[in-house]
């Protein structure tokens, strides 16, 4: 939510009616078919969470540069490039050209491709590869701050770092755009009765990076709140997307070694002198990081439909309370992905029953509405 700059607002028991007379014409958008029988799966995936935010750091293991980058929490689709980008500028000093990557997630492949752009030899080490892995469960639009970090844990050096890291990366992905990558730019609606929800700013993200938005008028919408924020918003496929990583890594003579790591001793014997470790909720054992914990997540996906090519921030109308949950909705060539999930500390892979419930319905009710034009 706080990426998306939303506020709670009181619950609308019908549509809001227009007060005045609306300077464009009504929004016309085809609508998501959401019922349980087009429900054709439902991915569970733990998101390596640090309040603090983020590691991107370089340390010593018995003479060898281990580079960490880990922790980007649900903003690792978004921040990958930019995170990569600087964990290849900490590694270049290094007389060597030969570097080990762990993980083989949206961190480790962007963190590998960098490191040949920059003429690195490189090898990825990891137990798993897509479409196996935690980046291929995320929902994935552009959401740098989603999941990243706990406000009141931020210090003006790692806000830097942020930027920085999101200003590349925001960058690196508009050149991916097209069917090879799977990114492409739909528009965001995100309904509200509280205008001023679309006037703000994320105090974390640089002006670059914020986006244009339209606050649509009463009448200038279907959505069954006052207002609604348009917004474009890159949408990231990854199927496609880390499947496209993966060939461009071999065909530029990367390898890939299926291998575990369980201690650091396991690390310092790899041949290899600069080693990245994006290992992710891997690092809490691996490296003793004692503050990174999961967020579950948990996606819906109903049966494509082509037509919608929108996405939704938001339900019929806020939750009762911030416990409640927010939900969101995403339409890919693979499915009709609805999300809103995030339980912290939870490391279990069972569906949460509850939680598919409440997003399920409140995104039948959001739909239902703009049919009907009321709320039930």
């Amino acid at each position: 939510m706080a990426a998306l700059g939303f506020s709670l607002e009181a619950c609308a028991p019908k549509m809001a009616r227009p007060a005045l007379t609306p300077s464009r014409p009504m929004l016309r958008l085809p609508l998501v078919d959401v019922s349980w029988d087009r429900v054709i799966r439902t991915t569970i995936g733990l998101r390596p969470h640090r309040p603090s935010g983020f590691v991107l750091k370089a340390d010593k293991l018995d003479g060898k540069t281990v580079i960490h980058n880990f922790g980007h929490g649900g903003a690792g689709m978004s921040l990958s490039w930019g995170t990569a980008s600087m964990a290849t500028d900490l590694a270049m000093p290094h007389s060597e050209r030969r570097a080990a990557v762990m993980g083989s997630g949206v961190v480790g492949l962007t963190t590998a491709r960098e490191l040949q752009r920059r003429g690195f030899e490189v090898t990825i080490y990891a137990a798993t590869v897509p479409p196996d892995t935690t980046s291929n469960m995320s929902l994935a639009g552009f959401t740098p701050t989603s999941g990243l970090v706990d406000f009141q844990k931020r210090s003006p050096e790692w806000d830097a770092q942020f930027r920085q890291a999101v200003t590349i990366a925001y960058r690196r992905l508009q050149l991916l755009i097209g069917p090879k990558y799977g990114v492409s730019w739909v528009n965001n609606y995100a309904p509200t009765n509280n205008e001023q929800a679309g006037r703000g700013t994320n105090v974390l993200l640089p002006d670059a990076v914020q986006g244009s938005r339209v606050i649509l008028q009463p009448g200038e919408h279907p959505f069954p709140m006052k207002y609604a924020i348009e917004r474009p918003e890159m949408r990231i496929e990854p199927s496609i997307y880390l499947d496209a990583l993966m060939n461009d890594f071999l065909l530029w003579g990367g390898k890939v070694v299926i291998r575990k790591f369980e201690t650091p001793r396991d690390v310092t014997s790899l041949t290899e002198n600069v080693i990245v470790n994006c290992t992710g909720l891997g690092s809490k054992a691996l490296f003793n990081d004692s503050e990174l914990v999961p967020l579950k997540g948990q996606l819906v996906v109903l049966t494509p439909q082509p037509e919608i090519n929108y996405s939704t921030s938001g339900g019929a109308r806020p939750p009762a309370t911030p416990d409640a949950g927010f939900v969101h909705m995403m339409p890919r060539s693979d499915g009709i992905i609805l999300g809103g999930t995030s339980i912290r500390d939870n490391w279990t892979f069972d569906i949460e029953e509850a939680d598919r419930k409440r997003v399920v319905e409140a995104h039948m009710e959001l739909f239902t509405a703009m049919r009907t034009g009321r709320l039930t």
